[in-house]
């Protein structure tokens, strides 16, 4: 099914890490036209273990590493962002960390939301970033 300016409104998955996220139960990134959802991510391997562990400074900025892959295999780059909410478990620390996104979004900042969380999937995670992006023609 395609809609009038001709792309397809049909639903394209992606998955980075295939066999955590069907072991969790989600994919981590859909597109539907131009807009694109993503699931959180948070400071892990391939193999789904955490990493960085209580430095949630590393944690955020592997978050945005995967983020970024997220976002190259679709064609955009953080410029794209609309949306991004941040879930941690130390608020504190991660005001003092959250000058490092003027390194990540150097045009405008998306709109969104920041969330101090009693826990996350697992517990050495501290924090957890989803984010909607807008691909534009």
């Amino acid at each position: 099914m395609e809609n009038q300016s001709g792309h397809s409104n049909k639903p394209d998955y992606f998955l980075l890490r295939p066999e955590v996220e069907k072991a969790y139960g989600y994919s981590h990134a859909v597109k539907v036209g131009n807009s694109i959802k993503i699931s959180g991510a948070v400071s892990m391997d391939d193999e789904g273990n955490p990493t960085a562990v209580r430095d949630l400074e590393q944690q955020m900025k592997n978050c945005y590493a995967d983020l970024g892959k997220i976002l190259a295999h679709y064609g955009c780059t953080f410029d794209d962002v609309i949306v991004e909410n941040i879930f941690t478990t130390n608020m504190p620390i991660f005001l003092e960390n959250a000058a490092y996104r003027s390194s990540i979004y150097t045009k405008h900042f998306p709109t969104g939301s920041w969330l101090g969380v009693k826990e996350l999937a697992l517990p050495e995670f501290m924090i957890e970033i989803e984010m909607e992006a807008h691909k534009s023609e």
